[in-house]
């Protein structure tokens, strides 16, 4: 937490952090200010220094201070999209020339940011196994500016060694950036164990509800977020009022929705390691997990999202997601209904032919927070 809320729980820091009373009215949640420009008292007179929406909002800005006493840093910033997150990231740390270790089970859109935008501006990329701490230093170079790690990994439930991976950055003088998207602040503290950045996409569990887009960064190094404030502010691609209003919203629910997750999850992954249908279950919450102890030792618990491999190929996981009824086929993840897709059609098709290439008999659940027996009844239907 920071500073101000140290000495707080995480549930009520999410209720009470940056959700200052309103002086004029007392209501207790902060307005929309659905405002683009402010009256300023003389030139440069600037009230709390707003003068544009783009530069600053306070609706955002108590979601970005909320944010930072989330995830313990002394910065955060919201913006339209993860994805925009990670573009004013990767602009306010990368130069021609500069050279960038990604994991080799990467979200599709992170993939394809660095394999088809990134990889013009000069910045070269190359691929690790980043639950192995050796394959994250045999694929530092001298010109290695940062190490980016997701974890969980976004569809193969990868787990990642934050501290260990942290110290080899560190040696090789790069930034180590965390996606904590699968995982969020309640389950996982990256910056406490030695990430540079955080990254978000507030789509996913931060919202909550499948109902808005956004994105964002924290970090604990000032001067970085002054840059990465400048970068954000040149590049315009903030987060919005109304949207930033539902994600504060969301997050005062974050906990309890997080366990509820969490605990179904368990529930359906224990089953289908039983279902003579599945190959392979994909949770870090099992013994069986390659990264199960080292998932232990930084999470609270192990999330929402499942993946497993179905017997007979990809023909037999589309069907199972088409026969889904309870599970909505639909893209994206962390609300509260539950949902399945398919990663090699679907969300990771960007990873097609590369090293990042998803199994083609992989299907992904974001289970939610209705009936766990309700949700094990319909998948098993849907396995037949």
């Amino acid at each position: 937490m920071s500073d101000s809320h140290s000495s707080q729980s995480f549930e009520t820091v999410a209720i009470h952090a940056g959700n200052t009373a309103d002086p004029l009215t007392g209501a207790v949640v902060p307005p929309i200010y659905q405002v683009s420009t402010y009256k300023q008292d003389g030139v440069g007179g600037l009230r709390g220094g707003y003068e544009y929406s783009r530069s600053a909002n306070p609706t955002r800005t108590a979601l970005e201070e909320n944010l930072a006493a989330l995830e313990g840093g002394r910065r955060g910033l919201a913006f339209a999209s993860g994805l925009a997150a990670e573009d004013c990231l990767l602009r306010t740390l990368l130069g021609p020339g500069d050279h960038v270790v990604i994991p080799n089970d990467a979200y599709g859109g992170t993939f394809r940011l660095f394999d088809k935008v990134v990889s013009r501006w000069g910045v070269e990329w190359s691929v690790a196994d980043t639950s192995d701490p050796a394959s994250v230093r045999a694929a530092i170079t001298p010109r290695t500016k940062a190490v980016w790690v997701e974890t969980p990994s976004n569809p193969l439930l990868g787990i990642t060694d934050i501290e260990a991976t942290a110290q080899i950055a560190r040696e090789a003088g790069a930034r180590l950036v965390v996606d904590n998207t699968f995982a969020s602040p309640y389950l996982q503290q990256p910056l406490a164990l030695g990430a540079d950045v955080v990254v978000h996409s507030l789509t996913k569990y931060m919202g909550g509800h499948s109902d808005v887009v956004g994105g964002a960064l924290v970090v604990n190094d000032t001067d970085l977020g002054e840059e990465l404030a400048y970068h954000q502010n040149a590049m315009g691609a903030v987060a919005g009022p109304f949207d930033s209003w539902l994600v504060l919203r969301g997050v005062k629910t974050l906990a309890v929705r997080m366990d509820r997750h969490s605990e179904n999850a368990t529930r359906i992954a224990d089953m289908l390691t039983r279902h003579p249908r599945v190959t392979n279950v994909l949770y870090p919450g099992l013994d069986s997990h390659p990264g199960h102890e080292i998932a232990a030792k930084q999470m609270k618990a192990f999330g929402g999202m499942v993946s497993f491999q179905v017997e007979g190929g990809e023909e037999a996981a589309v069907a199972v997601c088409d026969r889904a009824r309870l599970f909505t086929l639909g893209e994206s993840l962390g609300g509260v209904e539950s949902l399945i897709e398919h990663p090699g059609r679907m969300t990771h098709a960007s990873t097609a032919g590369s090293a990042l290439e998803v199994p083609s008999d992989l299907v992904r659940l974001s289970v939610g927070i209705e009936s766990a027996d309700d949700l094990l009844a319909d998948l098993q239907q849907a396995l037949g």
